[in-house]
C-alpha cells in the first residue's frame, strides 16, 4: 500500500498551513513541524513518511490499538501517536485529526495568544462554536 497524499511533504505542508495561525519548520532530520503558537502540533517524519500528531487521552488508548499506529517515539507521554502508510485510515481521516491536533494544542494556549492568532471569536460570535 503506497502512502497517502498526506503522507507527502508537497501535500502535508500546504494543508497544515491552511489552518488557522499555524506555522512550519525544518527541524530536526528535515521533518516538516507544524506548529501553533510556538507549539508542536503535529509532524512528518521523511518524506514520504509517518504523521506523528497529538490525540486526546481516548484517541490514544483507541488508535494504538490499530495496526499501523503506534505511540510517537519521544512524544508518546504527552498523548502522540505516529500514523504509518500501513494503517486502516483514509487521507481524509488523517487531514481531520491533524485539525483536532491543532485544536488541542490552540485551546492550551494563553487567551492573549489565541486572540492573537485570531484563533478565538469576537464576544459577540459566542455560542456559535467552531471546531479548530
Amino acid at each position: 500500500m503506497p502512502p497517502l497524499p498526506i503522507m507527502h511533504r508537497a501535500v502535508f505542508e500546504p494543508f497544515v498551513l491552511s489552518l488557522k495561525g499555524a506555522t512550519l519548520v525544518r527541524q530536526w532530520r528535515d521533518d516538516s513541524v507544524a506548529k501553533v503558537g510556538g507549539k508542536i502540533f503535529c509532524l512528518l517524519d521523511c518524506d514520504p513518511g509517518e504523521i506523528w500528531l497529538k490525540v486526546s487521552d481516548m484517541s490514544f488508548a483507541l488508535m494504538t490499538e490499530m495496526d499501523g499506529i503506534r505511540p510517537a517515539p519521544y512524544f508518546a507521554r504527552a498523548g502522540w501517536v505516529a500514523i504509518s502508510h500501513f494503517s486502516p485510515l483514509t487521507d481524509a481521516e488523517i487531514r481531520v485529526y491533524i485539525g483536532a491536533a491543532h485544536g488541542l494544542v490552540a485551546q492550551k494556549l494563553s487567551r492573549k495568544q489565541r486572540q492573537a492568532l485570531g484563533l478565538d471569536e469576537p464576544a459577540g460570535d459566542a455560542g456559535q462554536g467552531r471546531i479548530a
